[in-house]
Order: structure tokens, then sequence, then C-alpha cells
């Protein structure tokens, strides 16, 4: 891969991964509630996650899926309900305050729990799957050793990816401090539920 091909692979993967996600929103909502340190377990669960679905494209299987659009279809379906279910549990939670968490007010997940949480969020969306595998191969230069670029590109995605988990947990611990009373913390659950729900509604209203 020449030098100018991957300063546009970093460029273009800073701004997808920046783009808020269910991914990001889930890393930023389990800092506001569980804090920094327990978010970086989810975020551990969202990074191998991104990880198996970029190593899955390079073994060519997206063009699987693409060739069976049933898989597919029961996929995304999977994936949809999924984030249907964060919404509700979102919507739904208590109001306790941010600073009550761990002093016995608000049950904490597990460790496995908050990674295999972090994990399912990341591999539900079939639809990053094609993403990788209709993006990745437009860097790849034919003339040179295509395992070695896609080791590349997948590394260089590693790293921008888990940056941007971090942005988005230390933003969590900002707005954290807004969230003290119940009453906005409320709000924020709701909003976050609506969001995980939208998610979930344009996986399956979507086509590709």
């Amino acid at each position: 891969m020449a030098l100018h091909t991957w300063w546009l692979f970093v460029v273009t993967v800073f701004f997808i991964s920046i783009s808020p996600g269910p991914n990001m929103l889930h890393v930023m909502t389990r800092s506001v509630t569980l804090g920094f340190g327990r978010a970086m377990l989810a975020m551990s669960g969202c990074f191998l996650a991104v990880l198996t679905l970029l190593s899955l494209s390079a073994a060519g299987l997206s063009a699987v899926l693409v060739a069976m659009p049933q898989v597919f279809t029961a996929l995304k379906i999977v994936g949809a309900a999924y984030l249907l279910y964060l919404g509700y549990k979102s919507w739904t939670a208590k109001e306790s305050p941010v600073d009550m968490v761990g002093d016995g007010a608000v049950a904490l997940p597990s460790p496995l729990g908050l990674f295999r949480t972090g994990f399912l969020i990341g591999i539900s969306n079939p639809k990053a799957l094609l993403f990788a595998g209709a993006f990745l191969p437009q860097f790849i230069d034919p003339a040179r050793p295509k395992a070695a670029q896609f080791a590349v590109m997948v590394a260089t995605f590693g790293v921008i990816e888990m940056t941007s988990y971090l942005l988005y947990a230390l933003g969590g611990r900002s707005v954290a401090r807004w969230l003290e009373k119940p009453s906005p913390r409320k709000v924020f659950n709701r909003v976050t539920g609506a969001i995980f729900v939208a998610f979930g509604v344009a996986m399956v209203g979507s086509r590709v």
C-alpha cells in the first residue's frame, strides 16, 4: 500500500469511526452510568467485535452474505431486535443519581457482562460486515501482497476506532456531572433509549 493511499484510508476511517453509532452511544452511556473504568470493558467488547467483522471481511465472508440474502436478512433482524431491546432497557432504567452508582443503589453488571454486551452490540450489525467487505478492498493495491495490506488496514482501523471510543467515554464523564439528579438522568435514559430504538428501526428498514 502506497503512503498516500494509507493517509487517505486514515482520513476516511477517522470520519467513519468518529460519527455517532450504536457502539459509540453504548460506550458513552456506560461511561456516564458506570464510570470510565467499567466503560473500558464495554469498549473492549465493541473493539473485539469490530476486529472480528474486519477479519471476516478479509476472509471473504461478506461476499457469502451478499450471495445469500436470506442469511443477511435474518442477521439484520436479529441485530435490530437487540438494539430495540437495548432501547427498551435504557428507556425503563431507574433514575438513580450517577454518584450513587457503586454504593449499592444500582446493581452493577459483571465485568464479563459489560464485555459481552459491548461485543453483542458491535457484532449485531451485519451491515458493518458488508461495509467492511466493500470498503477495505478499495484501498488494496493488487500488485502488492494482499494479506499484508489487509493487516495494515485492520491495525489502522483498530487504533482509530479505539481512540474514538476513548473520546466518547471521556465525553460521557463530562456529561455525568450534569446528571447527578434523577430528573436529568431520566431525560438522558429516555434520549439514549430512543436513539437505540431509532438505530434498530433504521436497520430493519434498510435494504442494504
